[in-house]
């Protein structure tokens, strides 16, 4: 399927590049989503296992179960196609068969789980059944944690997608492992968060980014692995091999901050210490040195991407600080890079997952009760 939208598209040095326009102001694709959710996982009070606390990633399994990774306990919780309660796997500990700092879970190879963790960078393999299978780290040789490539994606054929920030650096490496984590590729190093490096009286060097920075965004595409900084309008997609394959453009017009954004990112900031026991004079410190950081030249072109069970890609649309939309907007590409049009998913849902014909992820309420849900998706020619 092609798209109105897709303009010249044209190869250079074995390299796709598809540019596409804007998709017109107000519009959308007629793909719908449906009115309400299907499941919803979580409550306020009740049984323990649907208290959610900090439930950063889910996956759907070929049956319909829902595994969520629940990482306030270091625990993957196991519910049904309908959202009732049925194992947990794994727990908090230093054990072989633990996690240290939950972080994600994803499908693997043969009806397995991955799982990730902060604690060494490990990587824990479990199958569908729920039984203990391995632990292994990708082999990096760096001898510290922090220092380790950190995995952000599991491919259903079992590839590892992992980033390496340097120190002080406002540069990434991203790489690509196989499942005995072994390096299979490098696909180089790309633009990252834009660093402002201080060094105080003592000689100790504090870092912090500049205000509406660009971020570098990575994700599996089909069989391709999407790294681009968001300082542009500009997907790139590089084959599991580490080579540039394909180049997407969309039209954008960059938009600069200016002084009335400075209290949107400030309270953005300051909310992160809410719930938590620190001074105020800590606080007011911390109020004081964003209201002075550095703002960026632009704001970012786009947000995220997520690659999608049927091979389309979603971008999702750069929010800016005092606009006024209630869902998420994205732009679907399909899988040769066109621009199909737009998608508005729900207010304040975090997409984790887009299948063929749903989309599960995360939703928090006023009062910061967090629910895993799954909502019909509907695709329409």
């Amino acid at each position: 399927m092609t798209s109105g939208l897709a303009g010249e598209v044209r190869d250079s040095a074995d390299i796709r590049i598809v540019e596409n326009a804007r998709p017109p102001e107000g519009s959308r694709l007629g793909w719908r989503i449906g009115p309400e959710p299907a499941v919803s996982i979580g409550v306020f009070e009740g049984e323990e296992p649907y208290v959610l606390h900090w439930a950063l990633d889910a996956t759907r399994l070929g049956d319909g179960r829902i595994v969520v990774a629940n990482a306030g306990t270091d625990e993957l919780r196991v519910f049904d196609s309908q959202g009732n309660y049925l194992a947990t796997w794994g727990r908090e500990g230093e054990g072989p068969t633990d996690f240290r700092g939950l972080v994600a879970v994803e499908t693997w190879p043969g009806d397995s789980i991955m799982a990730w963790y902060t604690g060494a960078m490990g990587m824990a393999v479990y199958d569908s059944a729920g039984k203990f299978g391995r632990t292994f780290v990708l082999q990096s040789g760096a001898g510290v944690p922090w220092r380790r490539p950190r995995p952000l994606a599991a491919h259903q054929d079992g590839t590892i997608l992992s980033v390496k920030a340097p120190e002080d650096a406002d540069t990434a490496v991203v790489e690509v492992w196989d499942g005995e984590g072994a390096l299979s590729a490098s696909l180089g190093t790309h633009a990252a968060a834009e660093v402002i490096v201080t060094t105080n009286e003592r000689g100790s060097k504090y870092l912090s980014w500049k205000a509406y920075g660009r971020q570098l965004v990575t994700g599996f595409w089909a069989d391709h692995v999407v790294a681009s900084p968001t300082s542009h309008y500009e997907i790139r997609a590089f084959r599991m091999d580490g080579t540039l394959s394909r180049i997407v453009r969309r039209d954008h017009v960059p938009r600069s901050p200016t002084e009335a954004d400075r209290a949107p990112f400030v309270e953005e900031q300051l909310s992160n210490y809410e719930g938590l026991e620190i001074p105020e004079t800590v606080v007011e410190q911390a109020r004081q040195e964003f209201e002075t950081t550095p703002f960026a030249d632009y704001f970012p072109a786009f947000s995220s991407v997520i690659g999608d069970a049927v091979d389309h890609l979603w971008v999702e649309e750069y929010k800016y600080p005092l606009e006024d939309r209630p869902g998420t907007l994205w732009t679907v590409f399909d899988p040769e890079g066109h621009a199909l049009g737009f998608v508005e998913t729900p207010e304040g849902f975090e997409v984790y997952e887009i299948g063929e014909d749903y989309m599960l992820g995360r939703v928090r309420d006023k009062l910061d009760i967090e629910s895993i849900q799954l909502w019909p998706l509907e695709r329409s020619d």
